[in-house]
């Protein structure tokens, strides 16, 4: 297993497009984490320094689980490439990260146009390969795929 989750994807849409569904609160609910979460977007403040808060909330044997998100972009650098901190939290915003995982990791997320659409790769650092984790990005971007076919470019 590699110690970050790196995956590359490309979508038939303008560059302006993916980057509008990473950067718009409603977008990134929308299609953020795995297949079955609810996701609320609290925060998603846009430029450096500006702060992330997600509530993904999904069902489990025992019922309803809730994990909150937080972090700050590092740099915004529209429409290609964004790079934010994330840390789980619980719903006060204190870390409260799982035995074995980090307390902050770090997403990159750069795009590049091809051809008519996007090419993408995010990079998840300190989450590894294989993990839950990355078989949770690897869903949501199979949603974000989808809502990429369903949105009109801005």
């Amino acid at each position: 297993m590699s110690d970050d989750v790196v995956i590359e994807r490309t979508f038939d849409a303008p560059i302006e497009v993916v980057w509008q569904l990473w950067t718009g609160a409603e977008h990134f609910g929308a299609w953020y984490g795995p297949t079955g979460a609810r996701i609320t977007v609290e925060e998603l403040d846009v430029r450096v320094g500006g702060g992330r808060r997600v509530c993904m909330e999904v069902e489990t044997p025992g019922g309803p689980m809730r994990m909150w998100f937080t972090g700050e972009h590092l740099e915004v650098t529209e429409p290609r490439r964004l790079v934010y901190t994330e840390s789980m939290t619980d719903e006060h915003g204190n870390v409260a990260a799982p035995p074995g995982h980090p307390a902050t990791t770090e997403v990159r997320v750069e795009l590049v146009p091809v051809d008519g659409g996007t090419a993408m790769v995010l990079t998840h650092v300190g989450v590894p390969a294989g993990s839950p984790g990355a078989a949770g990005w690897a869903m949501a971007l199979d949603k974000l795929a989808a809502r990429v076919a369903t949105t009109i470019a801005p």
